[in-house]
């Protein structure tokens, strides 16, 4: 027997025999009086005994009938005490959140982002992961994750955040010992520092006459690695690309300065991937328009 298959009969059945009606229970299950009936008999077919006894007064239960109700009832009562449960959780969603985010995105987009969110949805249990790589998101168990650069492919979701541009920058102490470079040209008798995706030809932009143009820059030193570049840069040993968000940072707060400012590397991407097919969590939605926001403050420079 297919007790799942049973499961919406004993709903019906449960129904019919509390209104002790077959017309009162179409009325409130929003069926015809006709499929009602139907589905009584298909259920008596099934478990092979007589549930209902129609008499002068309506509808009375048999035996049988009276001791199913009872079961059926208490089966009701969990599957509507199961949606509610549902229902709650949606409205305030519970558990860990966990995120992969880039090196630098923490302190003026991430943590502001989360702080909001932990206040709109106080059960929320934010897991930050920080990490440059990336993350699948199955295999690392994350809700969702923020990565820059050319995606994979891949069945996530992405939502853009924004565009970001490299920025040349120094120390002003590096600037005072070696003097500003005034030109592209100038960069060659300074020490370059690299990353590893920027050692070799570099494609530049030309803000003011809007073209790109290739720049092979030797290095006086490379990592692999994006905070170290940083650390790098402000121990004053070199010029070094900066994405934009980094590189703001530090300047508003008189750490860094941005050299050949008519000069910047190719826009790349920052991505939301998130694993949802159709509509997110509210959590999550609420989360992406967060650091959408801190990104673009952050950007603008405010």
């Amino acid at each position: 027997m297919n007790t799942v298959k049973l499961a919406p009969l004993l709903l019906i059945f449960a129904e019919v025999a509390r209104q002790r009606s077959f017309t009162g229970a179409a009325k409130k299950l929003e069926l015809s009086k006709s499929a009602i009936s139907q589905q009584i008999k298909r259920l008596e077919s099934e478990l092979n005994m007589q549930l209902l006894a129609r008499n002068t007064r309506g509808i009375a239960l048999t035996q049988a009938g009276e001791t199913l109700l009872a079961r059926s009832e208490l089966l009701s009562e969990q599957l509507a005490s199961a949606i509610n449960d549902i229902q709650q959780v949606r409205a305030q969603p519970s558990g860990v959140f966990k995120i992969s985010v880039p090196p630098f995105f923490e302190r003026d987009i991430i943590v502001p982002a989360i702080r909001q969110l932990c206040l709109e949805f106080p059960r929320i249990e934010p897991e930050l992961v920080v990490t440059g790589r990336w993350q699948d998101l199955i295999e690392h168990q994350l809700d969702a994750a923020i990565f820059g650069g050319l995606l994979k492919d891949s069945n996530y979701k992405a939502q853009s955040i924004g565009k970001v541009s490299d920025m040349f920058c120094a120390t002003p102490n590096y600037l005072l010992r070696h003097g500003h470079p005034d030109s592209v040209a100038d960069l060659q008798q300074h020490k370059y520092i690299a990353s590893r995706w920027q050692k070799g030809d570099l494609t530049l932009i030309d803000k003011q006459q809007g073209i790109e143009h290739t720049l092979s820059l030797s290095h006086f030193a490379h990592t692999n690695n994006l905070p170290t570049l940083v650390e790098m840069t402000l121990a004053d040993m070199g010029i070094a690309l900066l994405p934009e968000f980094i590189a703001k940072q530090e300047i508003r707060r008189g750490q860094l300065v941005h050299v050949l400012p008519n000069h910047h590397g190719r826009p790349w991407h920052f991505y939301f991937l998130h694993r949802y097919q159709d509509q997110k969590p509210a959590y999550v939605e609420r989360f992406y328009v967060l650091v959408t926001h801190y990104f673009k403050l952050v950007m603008s420079g405010n």
